[in-house]
């Protein structure tokens, strides 16, 4: 016998099913600074969601136990085996292919990748943060931009073959031609990528040639992931945008570098849609910190993250993109999409 529940079809319409939002798998290397790690830690914390530490091989071992033992408590939390990231190197590149390997080969639920490191913090609430992905699935964010257009000061890290060496790279490097019919793109190495997209640069035999290639170029990581998805059949949508709030300064030889951020970069950091912003050191200015921190706290930055509007081109060829200078918030196509119209308005 069937039994009645009591409810009509008019009140039945009235039941609204919870939307699915998007779990993240963040991957966050660590370099030191313990303190601010647990802050950012518990910033982010999401009982849903997965955190893989990476802890770089020279970090005091005192300071690896510290963090170690802080995060008994997370069942969700997991480290990748330690070794050593030197700036510049393929190493960083590395490190990120195996984060993204272990969160896949765990087969732990999880939508989104996100790599932060340990001197981030976030701008928007984890609320904000999950509503942001759910209304754009399918959608990557990194920068980038045509390494011949937009920046050929650049071109010579990979026009040559650089040797790695202990303390950094040969003094010696040599010319060497670039991948063949692959053009070229550079960017930073903050990402947020699906879960789709990380299958595709783990699994596909497409990639192989640009980890072998990338191995000896310089700043690596601010070039392979561009390239790889914007020279392979990958089909999903790219955003030329991380989501990151940075003051780039200028350092001697070094171009440019992350300005250390303060409690007078407040307003700066609370224009615009970035979700995170980098660099904070407790040694400079805790208070910018601690004032973030409780502006999450209390609510003071917004979790609504309707009204969200990107600009999206169609999708151009190879070589007519080496012509675009691309923006914060253009949205590209990668090759295999030739049909994509333009289209406006919240998405």
């Amino acid at each position: 016998m069937v039994e009645e529940s009591g409810i009509t079809k008019a009140q039945s319409f009235l039941f609204i099913t919870p939307k699915k939002r998007s779990k993240i798998a963040y991957f966050i290397l660590v370099h030191g600074f313990p303190k601010q790690f647990k802050r950012l830690f518990k910033a982010i914390y999401h009982p849903e969601n997965h955190y893989l530490i990476h802890i770089d091989q020279k970090t005091d071992i005192n300071i690896k136990e510290d963090i170690k033992t802080f995060l008994e408590d997370y069942s969700n939390a997991y480290f990748l085996k330690s070794t050593t990231i030197d700036k510049g190197k393929y190493t960083m590149v590395q490190s990120q292919l195996n984060g993204m390997k272990y969160l896949l080969n765990r087969c732990l639920k999880w939508d989104v990748f996100i790599n932060l490191s340990g001197q981030d913090f976030p701008l928007k609430s984890q609320d904000f943060i999950l509503d942001f992905l759910h209304s754009n699935k399918g959608k990557n964010f990194m920068k980038m931009a045509n390494k011949v257009r937009v920046h050929p000061d650049t071109l010579n890290r990979v026009e040559n073959y650089f040797q790695e060496i202990d303390i950094g790279f040969s003094d010696i490097p040599y010319k060497r031609s670039f991948i063949k019919n692959v053009t070229s793109h550079v960017g930073g190495q903050w990402m947020i990528l699906t879960r789709a997209c990380c299958e595709f640069i783990c699994h596909s035999p497409e990639v192989k040639k640009f980890e072998d290639f990338y191995r000896n170029t310089l700043n690596a990581d601010k070039s392979f992931f561009q390239t790889v998805l914007m020279n392979t059949s990958f089909k999903e949508i790219i955003v030329n945008d991380d989501k990151r709030a940075v003051v780039w300064i200028s350092d001697g030889d070094i171009k440019l570098k992350p300005k250390t951020l303060t409690g007078s970069d407040f307003d700066f950091l609370m224009q615009g849609e970035n979700l995170f912003a980098r660099k904070f050191d407790e040694r400079v200015d805790e208070s910018i910190v601690n004032i973030l921190a409780e502006a999450l706290t209390t609510n003071q930055i917004t979790n609504n993250s309707n009204n969200i509007d990107f600009k999206i081109i169609p999708t151009l060829t190879i070589d007519t993109k080496k012509s675009v200078l691309l923006d914060a918030e253009t949205i590209i196509n990668p090759p295999a999409q030739l049909t994509k119209q333009i289209l406006n308005g919240s998405k």
